[in-house]
């Protein structure tokens, strides 16, 4: 069966010159189309077949946002402790240590400043891959700053939130950060400077329960998962199917959870809109 039989002479590049393609350079969209993954970039990383919102950080957010990707960063050197010295399968540390090697980044959080369409502001961006963009004592802190940023210079605030909840290596400690920050918008207000949160997915835990849903006014992303406990957990809890479509963006907004739905692309649009029409620039 000649069909079946391999030729040397056949074959035009040995196995031992071939070379593998750069991990990052497709990207398997949910509908199942490959593409560039400088296209998807170009579209703000989102899939053009399908619409999909891709999880992003808060670097891609910063360059999406900012006018010509230009900003600067405040209190980059804030980094996590373990004041608990806790000690699991792997000691706190030691994960702290992992993570912001493989990341580059301090904690699950940066504060930046910058132009979105010519007008200051400034946005403290949650990071999911910082051990889940979990809320510990840097977070707070470095909100409870960009706060103080907002207010000494006056420009508007924005959180966007991409989080599982609160850090369990801290324990009280980042439950406390909760309060914290609530003390610190509440000053914020007081200088009547307007504070927007953008929900992105996922947004869970304390975040969502606290300064996350307490936005002059709350933005989410189309698709986003929004929420306090999972839907596995609510529903044996209270022993019901729940709703199709159950704590995305969408369903949320139809009960009025979020004020608005606004798609990455016009992101940066929706901001300066907003940001205007609360604080106009006299």
């Amino acid at each position: 069966m000649p069909w079946f039989i391999r030729s040397k002479k056949n074959i035009t590049t040995p196995t031992e010159s071939k070379k593998d393609v750069k991990k990052g350079l497709w990207y398997k969209t949910p509908s199942g189309k490959i593409i560039e993954t400088e296209e998807l970039k170009a579209n703000a990383y989102v899939s053009p077949e399908d619409d999909h919102h891709v999880q992003i950080g808060s670097q891609e957010y910063f360059d999406i946002l900012f006018d010509e990707g230009k900003f600067t960063e405040l209190d980059a050197k804030v980094e996590s402790k373990d004041p608990l010295n806790w000690t699991d399968t792997k000691p706190y540390k030691d994960r702290l240590k992992e993570i912001k090697k493989k990341t580059g980044m301090m904690d699950s959080i940066r504060n930046a400043t910058g132009k979105i369409h010519g007008r200051d502001i400034t946005i403290s961006c949650m990071d999911f891959k910082f051990i889940g963009g979990s809320l510990g004592s840097v977070m707070g802190e470095k909100i409870a700053r960009a706060i103080d940023y907002s207010i000494k210079h006056k420009t508007p605030y924005i959180i966007i939130t991409q989080s599982g909840g609160a850090r369990m290596m801290e324990a009280a400690i980042s439950l406390m950060q909760l309060a914290k920050v609530e003390a610190k918008l509440i000053q914020l207000a007081e200088h009547n400077i307007p504070y927007i949160t953008i929900l992105t997915n996922p947004s869970f835990g304390g975040i969502t329960a606290s300064f996350g849903s307490i936005g002059d006014v709350i933005m989410a992303e189309p698709g986003a998962l929004i929420g306090f406990a999972g839907p596995r957990v609510i529903k044996e809890t209270i022993g019901r199917d729940l709703p199709e479509g159950f704590q995305t963006s969408e369903f949320l907004l139809e009960k009025g959870f979020v004020d608005m739905i606004v798609h990455r692309k016009k992101m940066k649009d929706k901001i300066k809109e907003v940001a205007d029409m609360l604080m106009p620039i006299n």
